[in-house]
């Protein structure tokens, strides 16, 4: 798997998002009007999020998960972990399976992580160019960030900049899904994440 490879856009991904959202609110026979009062997000932009003349982020798409009551990785598309010849090309690398989700070059780039059970390491912080989002699917992950130490429940979601030092493990040594998209010129979404209580406080 080359770097080439592992870069591919989100834009295969992402034209999909339209017609799954637009397939989703038909079936529960929920009005853009309603949605849009549930998710706090405009008619206009909803409804140009479903014929695909909006590009989907992750600031529009977790509210739409939970107004829908879907995981937001069934919105992108993400395969099902377990059987893996679902996944087209994943990489092993830093103690995590990650598969990705995108497929042509340049742009933002999203990627599904699975950290397996038992995986503890020693943190080691990198840094690089960039802008990262990431969501928890399942299990607890835990973030170093610069000075921080954070432990991310599922359904929480973090935003940074990649060139604080940063590293991904498993708070508990338990299995740990979650989505990122990462992006060389990422602008910021807002969602954060909140620091691990320490104890005695």
């Amino acid at each position: 798997m080359t770097a080439k490879d592992a870069e591919g856009a989100t834009e295969d991904v992402l034209r999909e998002v339209g017609p799954r959202l637009r397939q989703l609110r038909k079936k529960s026979g929920i009005t853009l009007t309603a949605l849009a009062e549930t998710t706090g997000i405009s008619v206009s932009t909803l409804s140009r999020l479903e014929s695909g003349q909006r590009r989907a982020t992750l600031e529009l798409l977790l509210p739409l998960a939970r107004a829908h009551r879907v995981p937001l990785d069934e919105l992108v598309g993400a395969p099902p972990t377990g059987d893996p010849r679902v996944y087209a090309r994943p990489i092993s690398a830093f103690g995590q399976t990650i598969v990705p989700l995108s497929r042509q070059p340049g742009g933002p780039q999203a990627f599904k992580h699975l950290i397996p059970a038992g995986a503890r390491q020693e943190p080691d912080p990198k840094t690089h160019e960039g802008y990262e989002w990431l969501y928890v699917l399942s299990g607890k992950l835990r973030l170093i960030l610069g000075e921080h130490d954070l432990v991310l429940p599922p359904g929480e979601a973090a935003e940074f900049d990649t060139r604080v030092p940063h590293w991904f493990g498993s708070a508990e040594g338990r299995a740990v899904e979650f989505l990122t998209i990462f992006d060389r010129q990422g602008a910021r979404i807002h969602v954060r994440a909140r620091p691990k209580k320490h104890s005695g406080e």
